[in-house]
């Protein structure tokens, strides 16, 4: 038999360890900074085999180098006189994945250089600066100190509209407070089904005042115990609590209006209601029904509109709007990038018509909870404070201490809930905090 012909070419060396996650950090940062790709969406190109914990990295290198973008900038700003090369865009992701690593992470300087050094001579827009990229990061590594000296994280990783809002709606200690906590990696936190306290100890987590357990370093969340078997959903501390102002829900018609990815919903169905999800995004409705199977959960799912569904009328409404969300700028810190101030009037505008919709989906006597994850008042206080003096047939249901634990210090004068990134201080900031949200409870009287 005739035997093919022998390449030419030596085989290819296995790419070192470790270079599979790196590359698919750079990967992300590119598609996030110079193609306007979320971080949510950042991975979806990333190959099928991969290593869940390959996975798990690269995406903890990449929302690392965003919270800290703009001190990672100043830093490499201080080492290259000229700047980066205009002929070579993705040379900045291969020193921000690098950067970070060396300056952020738990990671042997030896490999969070080596392998960046390896990943620029893996792709030839980069190649030719191979030699910069180690002497650039080699710098870092010898002084991390003198590498980050004077830079001002507040001023530095916040931008500077935002930094005014939440100085000019807070004041300017806890705008600092907010802006120290976008600065850290989140917990991984999950609302579970039944028994909190099993699971905190399961996985080595706590059970937080409100019933919420928060679970520290957890790895790949799809290997977690319990998740593929359907016993939790992962949901912020703050997330959690909007489902939980309509009360005992056993047995009521709720809708969850702009119910995607599903986590309000989950938890009305497995309080028992009688669950119909809307929302306009057939992707997100998508991993909507995902999840619910997985939790083995069940709702009527409804792909509309919401300012125009017609259902109804319910004997609750959940309405999460869609807002700037940057009370989740630590889970999202692509959402720091991608806003804009003109963002916010946009978004008050739409959250108008959403929010005069919900109320008549309501049956008399029923309740609303509106609910946003953002920081700014036009999208939360603002949006009550009109929709009341429009609507006599609508009162403040207020919110009392008494009916969620741990929920007191989120109450306001008004008797709605605000929650801020730099509450909950328990300890390390790692452990602590949650995001921001507001949520208003509403009654329709006639």
């Amino acid at each position: 038999m005739k035997q093919p012909p022998r390449s030419s070419h030596p085989p290819r060396p296995p790419a070192p360890a470790g270079f599979a996650a790196r590359r698919l950090a750079v990967d992300g940062l590119d598609r996030i900074l110079h193609h306007n790709t979320t971080l949510e969406d950042a991975f979806e190109t990333a190959p099928a085999g991969l290593d869940p914990r390959d996975r798990a990295l690269a995406y903890r290198i990449v929302a690392t180098a965003l919270r800290r973008i703009g001190t990672l900038r100043a830093v490499l700003s201080r080492l290259m006189e000229r700047g980066l090369p205009k002929s070579a865009p993705r040379l900045e992701p291969v020193l921000l994945a690098g950067a970070t690593q060396l300056l952020f992470m738990d990671v042997p300087d030896h490999a969070a250089v080596g392998l960046s050094v390896d990943i620029a001579r893996s792709d030839r827009d980069t190649a030719g600066f191979a030699g910069l990229v180690n002497a650039v990061l080699r710098r870092i590594a010898r002084d991390k100190a003198a590498a980050t000296e004077g830079i001002d994280p507040l001023l530095a990783d916040t931008p500077g509209w935002l930094r005014e809002r939440w100085a000019a709606a807070y004041g300017a200690e806890t705008a600092r407070a907010i802006a120290a906590m976008h600065a850290v990696e989140p917990p991984l936190d999950i609302t579970v089904k039944a028994d909190p306290a099993l699971w905190a100890e399961r996985l080595s987590g706590e059970v937080l005042p409100t019933g919420t357990v928060r679970v520290l370093q957890a790895g790949p969340v799809r290997l977690l115990p319990g998740f593929a078997e359907g016993d939790w959903w992962v949901q912020d501390a703050a997330a959690a609590l909007p489902a939980r102002l309509l009360g005992d829900v056993k047995g009521l018609q709720v809708a969850d209006l702009c119910a995607a990815p599903g986590g309000k919903t989950a938890q009305l169905a497995a309080a028992g209601a009688i669950v119909t999800a809307v929302d306009r995004s057939g992707a997100r409705l998508a991993r909507l029904k995902e999840n619910l199977a997985r939790l083995q959960l069940s709702a009527t799912v409804i792909e509309a509109d919401t300012a125009q569904f017609a259902g109804g009328p319910f004997d609750a409404v959940l309405l999460d709007a869609p807002c700037s969300a940057t009370g989740t700028l630590r889970r999202h810190p692509d959402i720091a990038l991608s806003k804009r101030p003109a963002d916010i009037g946009t978004l008050a505008a739409l959250q108008a018509r959403l929010i005069d919709h919900a109320v008549d989906r309501v049956k008399v006597g029923g309740l609303m909870v509106y609910s946003t994850c953002s920081l700014e008042p036009e999208e939360g206080e603002a949006q009550v404070a009109r929709l009341l003096a429009a609507r006599p047939d609508v009162v403040r249901a207020p919110v009392t201490a008494d009916e969620i634990e741990g929920i007191a210090p989120f109450i306001t004068p008004q008797g709605d809930i605000r929650t801020l990134p730099g509450q909950w201080m328990r300890g390390e900031k790692e452990r602590s905090g949650l995001d921001g949200f507001y949520a208003a409870r509403l009654r329709r009287i006639r």
